[in-house]
């Protein structure tokens, strides 16, 4: 394990934050540290929305303003997967046209509205978030623990087709994965029952949405990845705005 370089891995596969480097061979080695990544990018992604509050921004645009900067930073990679999901899962009659439809750059009814519910969602949560006065916490540890699932995910699930980005960045070994839930879990213990519910929706998630790509599909994909990112996202932001 070399800290600088899954780092650089795990960042040039997650954003189109500046990287530099060459991962492919260490990428999925490197899954331990998506959830770090998802700190990162949380972090960046909270200071721009507390910024416009500052300077003025109602409570709504500044949830707003959080969430663009995520979607920017990741470039739509996560909601790309969501949407491509939804519409494969639920639009095709068997599983080769499940997946031909997924690889479609298209999206279609199935996938749009997936992408606007998960959008407004996030968009409603984070403005709650800030009201509450929990903006920084809530926003951080949400992008932090979405990205573990997807390493569990990625080592539970075998790969649905034999090329495409899954496939080419290949299965991570037990231990990214076991470090990966780790992080979540440290992050997740600091809210206390409110953590201990946003783990439990995750796992829900993950399971529920696992079992599903495998019957569908026989397996994961780079899109059901994000889905599972997207909808572990909101899990956490449900969990830790709640009560």
């Amino acid at each position: 394990m070399s800290l600088k370089t899954d780092l650089t891995a795990a960042a040039m596969l997650l954003t189109r934050l500046p990287a530099r480097g060459t991962p492919t061979p260490r990428a999925a080695e490197a899954a331990w540290a998506w959830p770090l990544i998802g700190l990162l990018v949380g972090t960046i992604a909270a200071t721009c929305g507390w910024l416009a509050w500052g300077l003025g921004a109602t409570q709504a645009v500044a949830a707003a303003v959080t969430v663009a900067v995520s979607v920017l930073l990741t470039g739509a990679l996560h909601e790309d997967g969501l949407a491509d999901t939804a519409d494969g899962l639920w639009g095709g009659g068997d599983r080769a046209r499940r997946l031909e439809i997924m690889r479609d750059s298209r999206i279609g009814t199935y996938g749009t509205i997936a992408l606007v519910l998960s959008l407004m969602l996030r968009w409603s949560l984070v403005a709650t978030a800030l009201m509450q006065g929990q903006f920084f916490a809530v926003v951080v540890t949400a992008a932090l623990v979405s990205r573990a699932p997807m390493a569990v995910a990625m080592r539970w699930l075998p790969a649905a087709r034999p090329d495409g980005l899954s496939r080419g960045t290949g299965r991570p070994p037990a231990r990214a994965a076991y470090i990966a839930v780790a992080l979540a879990t440290g992050a997740l213990v600091l809210h206390g029952a409110h953590g201990l519910l946003a783990g439990a929706l995750v796992v829900g998630v993950l399971w529920g949405l696992g079992r599903l790509a495998r019957a569908r599909i026989g397996g994961q994909t780079g899109d059901v990845l994000g889905a599972v990112q997207q909808l572990s996202e909101i899990a956490v932001l449900v969990a830790l705005t709640s009560g």
